[in-house]
């Protein structure tokens, strides 16, 4: 702990210097409170029992090094290396050696290093070890032409990329081979990531990834490190390019994702990327460079996938790294607003106005599905609205007992509308532009549904997204985080994909509505919302959810909550059906999640189990 802290603060003197305490404490305030303190210290220990439990020890290790694979591919490790501190060197080169798996090559550009002692290294280990191969260049060719250099050196089945001052894990390409062999059309393979401390000795800042989400990785480069890539792959996108120094691993990375067959991630940190005063994680904004590439890497891939959208540098919560991409929008799409409603006149009444207020996209109608209504106030504020607004119509559902799904999809057979967006009585927009950005992403033909971002009044996070298996069910993401929060490696910032978004804001294309044939009228009170985004997933269809359509949900206002016997056994009722409709998903887990992250838990801690 003392090693990581000594770290921390070389680091935080170093960014003072640069950028003055002024943006420091910024930063140190985005981040710490008492909870976030506490949290901090007990995922460190989390994170070392994690280790622990689910490592292999040296047992298991020297088991790995005698397991022969059906398919044993040469795997190429790819490295520029330039000036880089003599001790950082020799623990990279070591932890290729140490692998468990042992048909790899170590491929090494040095960039003509001032310190003559980094060409006597590299000598010694290429002579100690056959597969270890090494190029000395007659001038440093810079971050691009370095690694290609390395690259050309390659002759495995398969390339893996790692930086000259970082380590694999022991278990690296083992496990890497591991998943090649359960998946032969695999040719993008990447893994989860720690931070290493400055001297070697410290593990810490688990990267704990979701499975691909293209739109995650539009917005930042999430996959990063450790990835491996088909050679084949590599020989049909091209190596790295030039013009993207600084952020070429992003550029080749989207490039592949394009092509590839088939992108598996491997749940376990297999990479440890080291942190020290010649980090980026320390001077991120020294970088900018960087930044510029990246956006360029970004608009580049648009281009090429046939999307038109704008990237904006995604500063919301004051990152670099982060990018919003705002899409061409068709305004051509008539959105129907569709929202259930009994009595509750004051709530209806906020909706209604902060719609009719704060939209700037004007092509939409409102449908008010009445509820069973009992108070006459109700009925007069109906007739005002539709002697008011013309965009508003008013249908009666007067069924009993209450059932969410029917009534939207009664109130789906009068929309006139080609997209669908249902909403809670209960929410209040807060950003004029919050439908265009759900929009934006609905009528993407791959996407084919989209959800907010929902605030309680107290401005906390209600909803970052729905997460399957919380509680074995699902839960919601980052509830109770502050608004001003990036989140779980800044995923409250980011446009990504996830399994299912609640159903107090759901945008959804009316075709793909009819596709899946609605809501499940078996789903009564609850997770009908959650069913309908997995029944669209399983047509093989992104959802997408966006921090930058924004709302306050004054939660279970309409129907309240599940505070009576009858409810609570309803509730368990649509728990078991949910339990027995998608048993596979809560068997494998959330692909937009990950095995090591707690599922009695939103706020993305540890397991401990």
């Amino acid at each position: 702990m003392y090693k990581i802290i000594k770290t921390k603060i070389k680091i935080s003197i170093s960014y003072i210097k640069v950028n003055g305490f002024k943006k420091f404490f910024k930063k140190v305030l985005q981040k710490i409170s008492i909870k976030s303190l506490y949290s901090f210290y007990s995922q460190k220990k989390l994170y070392k029992l994690l280790i622990a439990k689910h490592e292999p020890d040296s047992k298991e290790l020297l088991l790995q090094t005698k397991t022969v694979f059906p398919f044993s591919p040469k795997i190429s490790i790819v490295c520029p290396v330039w000036n880089t501190p003599e001790y950082f060197l020799k623990e990279m080169v070591q932890s290729v050696i140490n692998q468990t798996y042992s048909n790899w090559e170590l491929c090494l550009s040095d960039g003509n290093s001032a310190n003559e002692n980094i060409k006597k290294i590299l000598n010694n280990y290429k002579d100690g070890d056959k597969r270890i191969k090494v190029k000395f260049l007659d001038k440093n060719m810079g971050i691009v032409g370095n690694s290609n250099e390395a690259l050309k050196l390659a002759e495995g089945d398969y390339i893996g990329l790692l930086d000259h001052d970082d380590t694999l894990a022991p278990f690296a390409l083992f496990e890497a081979v591991k998943a090649i062999n359960k998946n032969h059309d695999a040719d993008f393979i990447y893994s989860d990531e720690d931070k290493l401390s400055e001297d070697g000795k410290s593990r810490f800042s688990p990267n704990f990834k979701p499975d691909f989400s293209p739109d995650l990785l539009r917005s930042h480069n999430y996959i990063c490190h450790f990835s491996i890539f088909k050679k084949e792959l590599l020989n049909n996108i091209g190596f790295f390019n030039e013009g993207y120094e600084g952020s070429q691993d992003y550029d080749l990375i989207l490039r592949a994702s394009e092509q590839a067959k088939k992108i598996i991630h491997i749940p376990k940190v297999l990479y440890h990327w080291r942190i020290s005063q010649n980090s980026t994680a320390l001077r991120a904004d020294s970088k900018m460079y960087a930044y510029v590439s990246a956006k360029k890497a970004l608009e580049e891939h648009l281009k090429r996938i046939g999307l038109n959208g704008k990237v904006n540098d995604g500063l919301s919560c004051g990152l670099y790294g982060l990018y919003n991409i705002t899409y061409d929008v068709n305004q051509n799409h008539l959105i129907s607003i569709i929202i259930p409603n009994k009595d509750h006149k004051d709530d209806l009444e906020r909706c209604i106005s902060s719609i009719m207020e704060k939209s700037a996209y004007k092509n939409f109608e409102i449908i008010i599905v009445e509820n069973n209504s009992e108070y006459k106030s109700t009925f007069e504020f109906y007739d005002s609205l539709t002697s008011k607004y013309d965009k508003i119509k008013i249908i009666n559902w007067n069924n009993k007992p209450f059932n969410y799904s029917s009534v939207n999809n009664y109130a789906a057979e009068f929309a006139r509308g080609d997209i669908f967006l249902f909403l809670n009585n209960d929410t209040e927009v807060i950003n004029n532009d919050w439908m265009e950005r759900m929009l934006e992403h609905v009528q993407r033909k791959e996407v084919g549904a989209a959800g907010a971002k929902l605030y309680y009044p107290d401005n906390t996070v209600q909803h970052g997204g729905v997460i399957i298996g919380l509680w074995n069910v699902a839960g919601h993401s980052h509830k109770g985080f502050s608004r001003n929060s990036c989140g779980y490696i800044n995923r409250l910032c980011a446009i990504q994909n996830l399994s299912a978004v609640t159903g107090a804001c759901l945008m959804v294309r009316k075709e793909v509505f009819e596709e899946v044939k609605g809501f499940d009228e078996d789903f009564v009170l609850a997770y009908g919302d959650v069913d309908i985004c997995l029944k669209i997933r399983l047509k093989g269809y992104l959802v997408v959810w966006t921090p930058f359509s924004e709302l306050y949900h004054y939660e279970s206002i309409t129907r309240g909550y599940e505070d009576t016997p009858e409810k609570r056994e309803g509730i368990n009722r649509e728990i078991k059906l949910f339990h027995n409709k998608w048993r596979d998903i809560l068997e494998e887990g959330d692909p937009y999640y990950n095995i090591n992250l707690a599922k009695d838990k939103e706020d993305f801690s540890i397991s401990a189990g």
